[in-house]
């Protein structure tokens, strides 16, 4: 799977809008790479993601942590493109 710009649901109800890659890995691994995750929040603003707590832009997921995952509107990925420039 290619880098693309998708909406990711979690399971504590945080809305991500992120760059998604699936990567390889042994099984039990995080086999999703996040990078430049957003929060969107309830007025439709993006919030780095974890920002409070580190410096690092790119993240390790599991798959399983995942509820969906579908395309942002055109909207939300414009102001996210926006903030990633």
């Amino acid at each position: 799977m290619e880098k693309q710009v998708k909406l990711l649901v979690l399971p504590n109800n945080q809305i991500l809008v992120t760059e998604i890659e699936e990567v390889g890995s042994e099984m039990g691994e995080p086999d999703c790479k996040l990078t430049e995750p957003f929060i969107l929040n309830d007025d439709k603003t993006l919030s780095p993601w974890l920002v409070e707590y580190t410096s690092q832009n790119v993240y390790m997921i599991h798959s399983d942590k995942i509820l969906t995952i579908c395309d942002p509107k055109p909207t939300i990925l414009e102001k996210y493109q926006d903030l990633t420039k």
